[in-house]
């Protein structure tokens, strides 16, 4: 029997083939919980009667949607988690170091063939290094805190095969929008979306995980790319048999093949008020902006400010936009000083902000009014998420947001 690449990992960890459809009970790699379920799972998990977690060693609490908090009563979920992690020993522990989503592979926690699940549905990222992970509600973080395991059905696979170079000024996250807005919302429901091709190869890791982190956005139960060199460069972990065996079988069996030419892509954004609303930059010509946000656990990595950076560099931002700069995590956040990037956004006229989640999720500053207009590095853009229900968010990669905060409107 062929399998896809989830297939594979999911028989692995069962110890036998697996195909769509099969119901399936899976040991858990890891588990992340973020701030905002904090509480919840806690209370479930005592409302079950568990009295010890499964694994210390492989829970991992992150503090990130409400830092800087700007409510009165942010401050309980923190308060939660760390008295769970004291009461439980564990040390996985992140309070200021930036988005879950981020730090679950850049802190070294998911490898290629895991088995993941978390408490925000961008869990879905992971995927970016060949693990199967992906998002789910507190009753069933709770479950798995407590037994380490969890059932789950077996996905079909959609495979997303992308061919050849990608022209300058477009970028992974133009790959994906483009992709949404052909499969739709819910074109890829509780299905896994398989990336390969010679233009995904060809990509850093950083932008497979845009690639993977927006998966979600069409319904999909996960994204997953094919790990290689540089997954296990990125992984620090060798690049042996293990991770070259992580790949789908010749001959498998896809529930549906997307084929796209690389050269195809152009700069594009997905319009209020849906993730799928997408349209060429090039009938968006004009717009006037209001704000512009570089940042989220889509587009706030170090390649992603870099972008940036070099649409700015020497250049001011244009006066009336307000420009919000929010790295992924303290890392990337460290790197882009030493080289220089921040340096450059700074003196552009941007806003730097602490690492963490901050606008994406409508925290942390800068949300806005009535007809205002955002273009928006991050993965959604839905009625009130950023402000009011009549805000207008523009999804965009961040050279095209940094060419919006620059002009002042949306521009190739």
């Amino acid at each position: 029997m062929k399998h896809t690449l989830v297939e594979k990992i999911f028989g692995n960890k069962v110890g036998h083939e697996v195909k769509p459809g099969d119901i399936i009970t899976v040991p858990v790699d890891w588990c992340m919980v973020d701030d905002i379920m904090a509480k919840f799972c806690i209370g479930k998990f005592e409302e079950m009667g568990f009295t010890k977690v499964y694994d210390p060693e492989k829970i991992v609490l992150i503090y990130d949607h409400f830092l800087p908090s700007t409510q009165a009563d942010d401050t309980v979920a923190f308060h939660a988690g760390d008295a769970f992690a004291e009461k439980y020993g564990i040390k996985n522990v992140h309070r200021t170091d930036g988005i879950c989503h981020q730090l679950m592979t850049e802190a070294g926690y998911v490898k290629p063939g895991d088995i993941a699940f978390g408490t925000d549905s961008h869990t879905v990222t992971y995927g970016c290094v060949g693990a199967f992970s992906t998002g789910i509600g507190y009753t069933e973080m709770a479950g798995i805190l407590g037994t380490g395991e969890i059932w789950i059905k077996v996905p079909e696979t959609i495979k997303v095969q992308i061919e050849g170079k990608l022209n300058e000024g477009v970028t992974s996250k133009d790959v994906i929008l483009r992709i949404i807005g052909d499969l739709t919302a819910s074109g890829a429901t509780y299905q896994a979306l398989e990336f390969c091709g010679s233009t995904v190869s060809d990509m850093s890791v950083a932008s497979r995980m845009t690639m993977t982190n927006m998966a979600v956005e069409a319904g999909a139960k996960c994204g997953i790319c094919i790990p290689d060199e540089k997954t296990a460069e990125y992984c620090n972990i060798p690049y042996d048999e293990k991770i070259k065996n992580l790949c789908p079988d010749e001959g498998a069996s896809y529930s549906k093949v997307l084929t796209y030419k690389a050269e195809d892509f152009v700069p594009v954004m997905a319009c209020p008020s849906l993730v799928d609303n997408i349209h060429p930059v090039s009938e968006l010509k004009g717009t006037k902006v209001d704000e512009v946000f570089l940042g989220s656990c889509t587009n706030g990595r170090l390649e992603d400010l870099q972008a940036a950076a070099a649409v700015l560099k020497g250049r001011k931002k244009a006066p009336h936009v307000q420009f919000i700069v929010t790295p992924a995590s303290r890392k990337v956040y460290k790197e882009a000083l030493n080289d220089g990037t921040l340096e450059i956004l700074s003196k552009a006229g941007a806003i730097i902000t602490t690492p963490g989640c901050g606008l994406c999720c409508g925290r942390a500053g800068g949300v806005l009014t009535d007809d205002e207009v955002v273009v928006a590095t991050n993965n959604r853009n839905f009625l009130g998420r950023m402000g009011t229900s009549k805000v207008k968010i523009y999804l965009a990669s961040p050279v095209m947001a940094a060419k919006a905060a620059l002009f002042g409107e949306i521009t190739e």
